[in-house]
């Protein structure tokens, strides 16, 4: 970490649900680098956690440190198992899905799962750690924000939307003022803009407010044109940006223009998707490459453009220290060097419309056919959108959902087609997937970016396996040493 700017060099990615743990971005802050934690659908995967037993401990030893000992007690003793659960249920019980009217234990889940992620991320050492968050979830952004901020989160970055309010929610919360978002409702031309509220006061039940300070903000962008938007926003700018191409995983940006799709089905990108990087330079901000920047040649190259630096994300999110589940790393590791686990553009998996980056790999919900032998059932939730009903209530849907459900609440047959339940293939990627009562078994969906066969690089010889210390060490080269 630059000591003069306190700006990394590197940001490890916040990929998926929970492939960025606490354990991975740990590693990296601990090297005087960023290291991101995820902070979508984390109110969910620690409940999951917790009914596993906790075995380490580490989740409520995290919980002992929450500023409200009576809120995270009620956490444990409602999630909290020691014993199997009953073979005629299902795995995991219940979490209750985000909506507008959420429980106020839904708020108080959501406030302290991301707590708990940045208080494990940030022990042991004085690096800075950072969460990532989907613009397009906007139910859970605030809660998450503000839990995150009590653990003393140093960076916020968010993208998949623009998110132009972020700045002002940052400060509000610092001063744990009241704040909202606007939430976009599908069929709702004629009616008031939907806010999301979320007041520190009331969650705290009126209880002394700790001290909390104000992260930096870092917008993921695609294009400068965002870039410039968001900096001469009356709401505030972000404080720096990650550039993002299109062979980043995760949620891409779609083509500018007209969809064209390739013979094997993926989104066409042309000269208007281009990054004006010249552009983004002149704004005066700091910014990152990402998306095929993880070799120490790319490094220097993304430097000579102007960039703080790079973010990288596929080559950890397969590394020792990455959430995702073990067995499923090797395997796929395996596949790669056997010429297998392509990763495909795929323009209709994610319920949200954006591309999605999908790895193809065996026995995973990636393959079309195996996806098929699913039964569609929506019961996570974290993607569903908020649509205006005709009686004037706000309904949720999503065209990952059984196609009935979906038609009842007024979407169309064809927005269901080729969608997949990112939903639970992502936490089955961690090894939380559900196991139902009648036996079926979600399996996990993985997303990696276009460079995923080059994470061989990584491997030393011999090896079936890497650590987050070895792709730092190819990152910065001679840098390493004097790195922190």
């Amino acid at each position: 970490m630059n000591a003069q700017t306190m700006w990394p060099e590197i940001i490890q990615g916040g990929m998926g649900v929970g492939i960025s743990s606490p354990k991975l971005a740990n590693v990296v802050s601990k090297h005087g680098q960023l290291g991101v934690v995820s902070g979508t659908a984390v109110a969910l995967t620690m409940a999951r956690k917790l009914m596993d037993g906790d075995l380490d401990g580490s989740i409520r030893d995290a919980l002992s440190e929450f500023p409200y000992p009576e809120i995270a007690h009620e956490i444990i003793a409602k999630y909290h198992q020691t014993t199997p659960s009953d073979a005629s249920k299902d795995k995991y019980k219940g979490v209750p899905m985000p909506s507008l009217d959420q429980s106020s234990a839904l708020t108080d889940l959501m406030v302290v799962a991301n707590f708990v992620e940045v208080v494990l991320a940030k022990k042991g050492h004085q690096g800075k750690v950072g969460i990532n968050l989907l613009e397009k979830l906007q139910i859970p952004t605030l809660p998450s924000l503000y839990g995150a901020m009590l653990a003393g989160v140093d960076f916020v970055l968010m993208g998949a939307g623009i998110p132009v309010r972020i700045p002002s929610v940052l400060t509000e919360l610092s001063n744990h003022h009241d704040t909202y978002l606007p939430v976009k409702i599908a069929d709702d031309a004629e009616h008031e803009p939907t806010l999301a509220y979320f007041s520190p006061t009331a969650f705290s039940r009126g209880k002394t407010l700790p001290k909390i300070n104000r992260p930096k903000f870092l917008a993921i962008v695609s294009s400068a044109t965002l870039a410039i938007h968001l900096n001469r926003s009356q709401l505030g700018s972000p404080d720096g940006f990650v550039i993002e191409t299109p062979i980043a995983g995760g949620h891409n940006a779609p083509p500018r223009g007209k969809m064209q799709l390739s013979e094997t089905g993926e989104p066409i990108y042309g000269d208007k998707d281009i990054i004006d990087i010249k552009a983004i330079a002149q704004i005066g901000l700091p910014f990152y490459l990402a998306g095929g920047f993880g070799t120490h040649e790319q490094f220097l190259y993304a430097k000579s453009l102007g960039a703080q630096g790079v973010q990288v994300g596929t080559a950890f999110a397969f590394c020792e220290e990455s959430g995702m589940d073990p067995e499923l790393k090797k395997q796929i590791i395996a596949e790669i060097k056997h010429g297998q686990s392509k990763v495909k553009t795929d323009p209709l998996a994610s319920p949200t419309g954006f591309p999605f980056k999908v790895v193809e790999a065996e026995h995973t919900n990636g393959l079309q056919e195996v996806y098929e032998t699913r039964k569609r059932i929506c019961d996570i939730g974290y993607l569903r959108e908020p649509y205006r009903k005709a009686d004037g209530k706000i309904g949720y849907r999503c065209p990952s959902e059984p196609e009935s459900d979906y038609m009842a609440k007024g979407g169309k047959i064809e927005e269901t087609i080729g969608r997949k339940c990112l939903c639970n293939g992502l936490v089955a990627t961690l090894g939380l997937g559900q196991k139902r009562r009648q036996g079926a078994i979600e399996r996990a969906i993985v997303t990696a970016g276009d460079d995923l066969k080059y994470i061989l690089r990584y491997l030393r010889p011999g090896e079936h396996s890497y650590k987050a210390i070895d792709v730092l060490k190819i990152l910065l080269g001679q840098r390493f040493k004097t790195a922190y």
